[in-house]
């Protein structure tokens, strides 16, 4: 019996798409910083009112499409949630709206260890 091929293109698909979506390093957001990134948190209103970091811009990730038009494409952004899925669901919506450089932070609690 012979290896099914067919299996493994789906496989490596779903490998691509995960690995894509992952968070950025530490190095990566440490230069993103020093460029003037815009750190924008995808929680709900109210999550972010319980606990954000002071220099996140909150764009729900059920509005980030319609809110899009206040932020700088022409400077990177880096998205946060609580952790990481919401804003590596929002990296799509923003490049899907032109943005090229758009980050997936994970966590909004990470930003703490770079803005100290």
């Amino acid at each position: 019996m012979t290896f099914p091929w067919i299996y493994l293109v789906p496989v490596a698909a779903i490998g691509y798409l995960l690995w894509s979506k992952r968070s950025a390093s530490s190095a990566d957001v440490k230069e993103l910083l020093g460029r003037g990134a815009q750190i924008v948190d995808v929680r709900t209103k109210g999550e972010f009112k319980t606990a954000s970091h002071p220099k996140a811009k909150n764009i729900p990730a059920d509005q980030l499409a319609d809110r899009a038009k206040e932020l700088d494409p022409a400077r990177p952004v880096l998205l946060c949630c609580d952790s990481g899925s919401r804003s590596g669901f929002a990296v799509g919506i923003l490049k899907r709206q032109g943005f090229k450089e758009v980050h997936n932070l994970g966590s909004w609690r990470r930003i703490q260890t770079f803005l100290s």
